[in-house]
């Protein structure tokens, strides 16, 4: 057969139609009988080729030759934005805000157009110019330069327009300018409509407070006066701060110091300035919860905004059950144990999976999309743009490398699917895992995290699952049933 082989290589007849002979002898498929070769002899192979393949109409190109156009349609990769001279600071923040699909939602309802007529319309031009960004970067899959979007910011934020000595735009803090950003679409994105009713979606003046906003329940101890009553207030927030101190090992940990401080303030009991305990407890959960790791501190010897490079763990999945009031922490109880139920199913089904194809050999069973699938609603009935789990899952990462804000890089990292990221580096997309995300939580002078955005846990009930443990716990009881003794009749 190898020797069949070689002359199907050399002729393109296959072994099947070939007939060898030597002297009067047909050799064989799987021997070569009594024949002897021997040096110089002559074979006969007698046979009909195939018709040969047709060069195909549309050659392979190949990934290493792909343009970057190419590439990026190929592997469905959306465009980047062109770095215009130290503008990473926008295209990273840009990149993550737009990974938000309700925030492209509210923008598409805007009405609002780019006006240069004065300061008091830098909130209109601001949220429309970054509505047509969006619009443009859902129609390409090409990097392209976002020239307007970057004038109109200097233009409403003259800051953001310094140059350096030699007339290059300077190197941004990237938080400011997601600040800025936020707080102009909070200024004109109105909230979205809620499947509840018209009531409901009214309790938010805007969109952003909607989805973006939590609150916070302040409680005010005089620890000088232990007569004095506490006094409770509330606090609006649209980021939470973790501040990297000694001890801070882990985000939650740097979130968890924060709810508590000792300040000074006046005593109204005392008459004089005082110490005060302030507690806060989170009031309300928002849908997207946004995250500054405080890295950078103003160094006066050097004046730079100086950068603190300690590695501080972050989770993909961010549980702040523990930080919200009493009150907030019985109304998730409900979908927390929604959740814990079908992620206990999960794990039961993975297991029965386990075992079955423990009997293949060890042949992997292709993984199967779910089809069927019921989405629970992540926000309360009476709050749209809330979150009523306090279970989040990291959607998108802001990162910077280098040691000080007004210098160094910045790039946004942004979630695919569960295990699939894309890093848009400025006008380079690439795809990256979970693992290297992982990575970004600082330590060195690599890529470390800056901003982080966390997502709802949206609960998914795998409806063709349902049916099947249903079908399966039916059939166990109809055996159960089957399976009972009858008493039998003892004979005397």
């Amino acid at each position: 057969m190898v020797f069949k082989a070689q002359l199907f290589a050399l002729s393109g007849v296959a072994p099947e139609r070939q007939k060898v002979m030597i002297k009067g002898a047909v050799i064989k498929d799987d021997e070569w009988g009594n024949v002897k070769i021997k040096e110089g002899v002559t074979l006969l192979m007698m046979g009909t080729a195939e018709a040969l393949p047709t060069e195909p109409v549309d050659k392979p190109v190949f990934v290493e030759d792909m343009s970057e156009a190419q590439l990026a349609t190929a592997l469905s990769l959306p465009p980047g934005l062109t770095n215009l001279g130290n503008t990473c600071y926008m295209n990273a923040t840009l990149q993550c805000l737009r990974s938000v699909p309700e925030l492209k939602q509210a923008l598409k309802g805007f009405s609002g157009q780019i006006s240069t007529s004065g300061v008091d319309t830098s909130d209109q031009s601001i949220t429309a110019a970054i509505r047509d960004l969006f619009d443009t970067m859902d129609t390409t899959s090409n990097s392209f330069p976002p020239l307007i979007m970057l004038q109109v910011l200097h233009m409403c934020f003259p800051r953001f327009a310094e140059k350096g000595d030699h007339g290059e735009f300077q190197q941004q803090d990237a938080n400011e300018c997601w600040t800025e950003l936020v707080r102009c679409l909070q200024r004109r994105l109105t909230p979205l409509p809620s499947n509840t009713g018209a009531e409901a979606a009214a309790v938010r003046s805007s969109f952003i407070d909607q989805f973006f906003g939590g609150e916070f329940e302040v409680t005010m101890k005089c620890i000088e006066a232990e007569d004095e009553p506490q006094s409770k207030s509330k606090e609006p927030f649209l980021q939470l701060s973790c501040f990297i101190e000694k001890e801070v090992k882990y985000l939650h940990t740097g979130l968890v110091n924060r709810l508590q401080e000792h300040i000074t303030k006046n005593s109204p009991t005392l008459g004089r300035d005082a110490q005060y305990l302030k507690t806060n407890k989170i009031k309300r959960l928002p849908a997207y919860l946004t995250i500054q790791m405080v890295r950078f501190y103003f160094k006066e010897k050097d004046s730079i905004n100086a950068k603190i490079l300690k590695d501080v763990k972050f989770p993909m999945s961010l549980d702040v059950y523990d930080m919200c009031t009493e009150d907030l922490q019985k109304s998730l109880l409900p979908m927390r144990e929604k959740i814990k139920v079908e992620d206990d199913k999960a794990v039961e089904r993975a297991q029965k999976l386990k075992a079955k194809d423990q009997g293949t050999k060890g042949v992997a069973a292709p993984k199967e999309e779910k089809k069927n699938v019921k989405r629970e609603p992540y926000y309360f009935p009476n709050d749209p743009g809330s979150n009523n789990s306090g279970h989040y899952e990291l959607q998108a990462v802001l990162t910077h490398k280098g040691r000080s804000s007004s210098s160094g890089h910045y790039v946004g990292w942004v979630r695919k699917t569960k295990d699939e990221w894309l890093m848009f580096d400025d006008d380079q997309v690439n795809p990256m895992t979970s693992e290297d995300v992982l990575k970004l939580s600082g330590g060195g002078d690599w890529h470390c995290a800056y901003v982080l955005l966390y997502g709802p846990r949206i609960l998914e009930i795998d409806l063709d699952a349902e049916k099947e443990d249903a079908a399966e716990k039916a059939a166990s009881e109809t055996t159960k049933t089957d399976n009972k003794e009858t008493p039998m009749e003892t004979a005397e």
